[in-house]
């Protein structure tokens, strides 16, 4: 199998049969899905997937091309550099944010993550009427001082009137 790594986005409005069609596509061309996520952003279908294979991102497009026949869809192709994964460090951790939606509430508690050297490796986000809702898994560095993040965190978040809880994740096992 070629070491073409490829990345390759489906948005647009949700319907049915988007996922089988997409991955019909991919397999027909012969390549593995490695590694994906897909989600409803307000009725929005939105799937990224990293795939390897022997196509091209020509022939890959052209394959995903009757995905977007209608108008309602975009496909994208970008090749990605191919390399190691990063070493996971430290500890991980699961960020749960939840308050009366406002401007700027990922960006406040988020920053407090990045400036402790912490990584955020999943985030979902939602909005139900005035209520926001924010759960991200993290990885914070082993000499991190978790006490002194999850305060700054939580500052944070009273700034933009939420509230935020720092625990530790559970282990995922496969």
């Amino acid at each position: 199998m070629s070491t073409d790594l490829y990345a390759v986005t489906v948005l647009g409005h949700d319907r049915p049969g988007i996922i089988a069609a997409t991955t019909a596509g991919l397999a027909e061309l012969g390549l593995n899905i490695e590694d994906s996520t897909m989600t409803l952003l307000r009725g929005h279908f939105a799937m990224m997937l990293l795939c390897r294979g022997g196509s091209d991102a020509a022939a890959i497009e052209r394959a995903l091309a009757p995905l977007a026949v209608g108008g309602d869809l975009d496909v994208a192709v970008r090749p990605v550099a191919s390399g190691p994964a990063p070493a996971a460090g430290g500890s991980a951790w699961v960020l749960t944010v939840h308050g009366g939606d406002r401007s700027g509430i990922v960006s406040a508690v988020v920053a407090e993550v990045a400036a402790a050297g912490g990584n955020i490796t999943d985030l979902t986000t939602r909005l139900a009427g005035d209520l926001y809702l924010l759960v991200a898994e993290l990885d914070l560095p082993v000499d991190a001082d978790v006490a002194a993040v999850e305060s700054a965190i939580r500052a944070a978040a009273e700034r933009v009137g939420v509230t935020a809880t720092l625990r530790p994740a559970e282990a995922d096992e496969l």
